[in-house]
């Protein structure tokens, strides 16, 4: 199977995470700037590392409801429809970079020193989580959920 990609979306960096072959387990890939090369960029390793699809954190309000935020996510996710030669599905990835935060902290890393990593971290929560949903729905134990 070809491996999945999951990206974190920040007003300065797009986080980015990739699974194994197998699709059990997720990595931290890169740190793109989010710039106007970033959809790019994102071309290039789908291209280059051979993407089944794209997994793209949205982050939700704790309502459920789409924010700013989770509006300027989606917005980049058409763009990058336009370009991207495969299937993009979004995911609710609410606390995502908390969660980071909270684990790098809890590794005993500073804050300061994980400004080069935070966001791959948390695109590897968003790739985990989904990985496994997916894994849960092949056992048959509950449905996926996605929005597109």
């Amino acid at each position: 199977m070809n491996p999945i990609l999951a990206l974190d979306f920040g007003r300065a960096r797009i986080g980015t995470a990739i699974s194994d072959e197998l699709r059990l387990l997720a990595h931290p890939l890169e740190t793109i700037p989010a710039n106007e090369k970033a959809p790019l960029r994102l071309a290039e390793i789908v291209r280059e590392r051979n993407i089944d699809h794209v997994v793209a954190g949205v982050p939700r309000q704790m309502n459920g409801e789409l924010g700013t935020a989770a509006t300027e996510v989606l917005q980049f996710v058409e763009k990058l429809r336009a370009i991207l030669p495969c299937r993009i599905v979004t995911w609710d990835e609410r606390l995502t970079t908390v969660a980071a935060q909270r684990a790098l902290r809890e590794a005993g890393k500073k804050t300061r020193d994980t400004r080069r990593y935070i966001d791959q971290v948390a695109a590897q929560m968003i790739l985990q989580s989904y990985l496994d949903r997916q894994a849960g729905d092949r056992e048959g134990k509950r449905p996926v959920v996605c929005d597109s």
